[in-house]
């Protein structure tokens, strides 16, 4: 099959299902059943393009993958040790499920979508005291297992009193779970609460369509104002992000600007119906937003996902559903939706599915000449860390514990230090592009993050590995790579060392240099 006919087969299965509902199987198949339907999906379009497979990740490299992708953090050496000397055939599954049951996998993934839903709070200093309860809230929902559907729902439709007496302040207390941030951060304005939660929860620029009728798709600069209508109760009293918040129910509609006719509630699409006058306007909105016969909000989730695990999309850029914005494989694309609505949008039901598949747990390794698209995942591609993955995995391989103190009096405050870290490298491309800027490489190599926690009297992890009795070099340098590589070393690479060690009498101070080279590698800032 050519490029462009897969292309043009992809373009009309993505234009016929964005203009139907999910029709949900007769019976849902089991997850790995759904796994094996991908991996067959994947491998006919890599057999037609005639495309190598790259061959299955070995255990540390699938290890260090999944601690990453479902917990937000390198695997310990412990975690290591077992997992490799594991011999249970099944023993893959039964590390995703390990996983997916530890508390940070629920803060890992609020972090994720702290990040999608509210990106404000990296690039406006004041709305940073925000993140910390609204990761609690997201971290809350996720921990108690509700479904995606209903943490769409209650975000949207989170109360608000009526009158400036009773205002809802924003905030208080800095921990307390909190989802009012979303409101805040976007100046509790209806055009950018509605432009944020269609391209959020269903993946449709509809900001397009604010000035003027949308270039590529079939929105409507009209429908664009409709949808901010359901937000045109919300009022901010007073100025700045912390001002309370309040909601007028008797306003229904908003204006697109000075001189024009006033704008009200009406579906995107889907409900021939109007808005009920006694329904509420948000709480109309999320129940629509999140109905079983709505075509995008499903599909928007598994996108996601997809994309969270596999670095690219099934359609790519994620928030950007249109008929020129074909899926990759849209039978996959069908079929997982489905089964994510059928499975009641359990979040936990897609990760085990896609870390079963085979595609999945391919190596990132390439030998070939010519490297595949991403989106044909004939190997695993190389995804840049978050920055919260960054400054939890680097603390985890260097042994800093919540009891540890750090000694330099300019990071002493380990919060202060990690939310610098935050600021200075959160990434500015897509994970599956994974770029560092010149800063942030020079910071590392040359900057005193890095040069304090490589020192002898900084690190747990280099004092167990240089001062543990009786262990030879071969064994404290596979310590340290393990603790931060997850993986021991290559014997070229312990040839080298070897070769290194032996040219200096200060054996302590080249171990810093080892220690320090491999947290400046990209074997350790990328996700393989």
């Amino acid at each position: 099959m050519s490029p462009l006919l897969r292309v043009t087969i992809g373009l009309a299965l993505l234009m016929a299902v964005a203009e139907s509902p999910l029709v949900l199987f007769a019976q849902t198949p089991s997850e790995s059943e759904l796994a094996a339907k991908i991996d067959q999906r994947i491998e006919e379009v890599l057999a037609a393009q005639s495309v190598t497979v790259s061959v299955p990740a070995d255990d540390y490299e699938f290890l260090r993958r999944a601690s990453l992708d479902l917990t937000g953090r390198i695997p310990t050496v412990r975690e290591v040790h077992q997992f490799v000397a594991d011999q249970r055939a099944d023993k893959r599954a039964i590390l995703i499920n390990e996983l997916l049951e530890r508390p940070r996998h629920a803060m890992h993934l609020a972090r994720v979508w702290r990040d999608w839903l509210v990106p404000e709070l990296a690039t406006i200093p004041e709305a940073r005291y925000f993140q910390q309860g609204f990761e609690a809230w997201l971290a809350a929902k996720f921990r108690d297992r509700i479904g995606y559907d209903r943490i769409v729902q209650e975000l949207l439709s989170v109360p608000l009193p009526g009158t400036k007496e009773q205002a809802e302040y924003v905030f208080r207390q800095a921990d307390r779970p909190n989802a009012l941030a979303f409101f805040a951060v976007k100046d509790a304005a209806p055009d950018k609460l509605a432009a944020t939660s269609t391209r959020a929860f269903l993946s449709i620029q509809l900001e397009c369509a604010q000035c003027h009728n949308h270039p590529f798709a079939e929105w409507r600069q009209e429908q664009f104002w409709n949808q901010a209508a359901f937000f045109s109760g919300i009022e901010r009293q007073g100025d700045g992000l912390f001002a309370p918040l309040t909601e007028d129910p008797l306003r229904r509609s908003v204006s697109p600007g000075e001189g024009k006719p006033l704008v009200s509630p009406a579906y995107l699409f889907g409900r021939g119906e109007q808005l009920d006058p006694k329904d509420a306007t948000r709480a109309a909105f999320a129940q629509w937003l999140t109905a079983r016969d709505n075509p995008y909000f499903a599909r928007s989730a598994v996108n996601r996902v997809w994309a969270m695990l596999f670095g690219v999309g099934l359609v790519h850029p994620i928030d950007d559903f249109h008929d020129q914005n074909p899926a990759s494989h849209p039978e996959i694309f069908e079929e997982l939706s489905q089964s994510f609505a059928a499975a009641n949008y359990d979040f936990d039901f897609l990760f085990r599915v896609l870390c079963q598949t085979k595609a999945y747990q391919r190596t990132s390794v390439w030998t070939a000449t010519e490297v595949p698209d991403h989106r044909l995942y004939a190997r695993m591609a190389t995804k840049g860390l978050s920055a919260d993955q960054a400054w939890d995995s680097l603390s985890l391989a260097v042994g800093w514990t919540t009891t540890t103190k750090d000694r330099d009096a300019d990071a002493s405050d380990r919060l202060t230090g990690r939310r610098r870290f935050l600021e200075q490298f959160t990434p500015r491309s897509w994970p599956a592009d994974p770029e560092t800027s010149i800063s942030q490489a020079l910071s590392l190599m040359n900057g005193g993050l890095l040069s304090r926690v490589t020192h002898i009297d900084q690190s747990r992890t280099l004092i167990a590995a240089t001062e543990t009795p009786g262990w030879t070099d071969d064994e404290r340098l596979t310590a340290l790579y393990l603790a931060s590589l997850g993986r021991p070393p290559q014997q070229l690479e312990l040839e080298k060392l070897r070769q290194y060690l032996s040219r200096s009498s200060d054996h302590a101070g080249r171990y810093e240099d080892i220690f320090w080279m491999l947290l400046n590698s990209s074997e350790f800032r990328l996700n393989h």
